[in-house]
């Protein structure tokens, strides 16, 4: 697909809506949430009566992933009680000029 669609975009005048050239971190962090959400979601909790229940589910599975669970690499903080306590030490530090 690469050279093919770097041609073909090239031909046309077509920027890349992808990450930046030999790049793929951001690419790699996406598909790992998307993997996440699979296992942990989509395959666990199936099978999906429609397109609409697995939309809910899938908003209250983000809710809850970046406000509730527990986060190894912030000691097991939950990621919003983290930030909150982030934002409140950033308030109290005098900021040098």
């Amino acid at each position: 697909m690469s050279i093919r669609y770097t041609e073909r975009r090239s031909d046309i005048g077509a920027s890349a809506s992808v990450g930046s050239g030999a790049d793929s971190y951001d690419n790699a962090m996406a598909e790992a949430l998307n993997g996440t959400c699979k296992a942990e979601l989509i395959e666990m909790q199936g099978p999906w009566k429609d397109v609409d229940q697995v939309e809910r589910a899938i908003f209250q599975w983000v809710t809850w992933y970046n406000e509730e669970r527990l986060h190894s690499a912030l000691d097991y903080v939950p990621p919003a009680e983290y930030a909150r306590g982030f934002w409140q030490s950033q308030q109290q530090t005098p900021q040098s000029a």
